[in-house]
């Protein structure tokens, strides 16, 4: 089981993932992704889900056309744990090695 990181832990992460958002309440991050169009989004999903899968570990996300939306956070170590850390870093270099990335705005 994962454990959940403590606050100095969290913070040293979370200084280094400064395009994520950090939630207090459900102690879990979120990032917001914007592609060029659907096929862009979802091809980007597919790289997740498969590095997810290859984790063990699932994030929680939801898509509209272009966009995607995802929250990590280690359920059943009660927050962010190490596990929400490294897949986040991963999320990071697959979008960063997406091809059809909309500009910002």
């Amino acid at each position: 089981m994962a454990e959940k990181l403590s606050a100095t832990s969290r913070d040293a992460a979370l200084a280094k993932l400064t395009s994520w958002s950090y939630d207090t309440a459900a102690d879990a991050i979120t990032r917001e992704f914007r592609f060029e169009d659907f096929s862009a989004a979802f091809a980007f999903m597919t790289r997740v889900a498969l590095a997810a899968e290859k984790a063990g570990h699932h994030p929680e996300w939801f898509n509209v056309y272009n966009k995607v939306r995802i929250t990590l956070s280690t359920h059943d170590a009660g927050g962010l744990s190490r596990k929400d850390i490294e897949l986040a870093e991963r999320i990071d270099a697959l979008h960063s090695a997406s091809v059809k990335i909309a500009p910002a705005g």
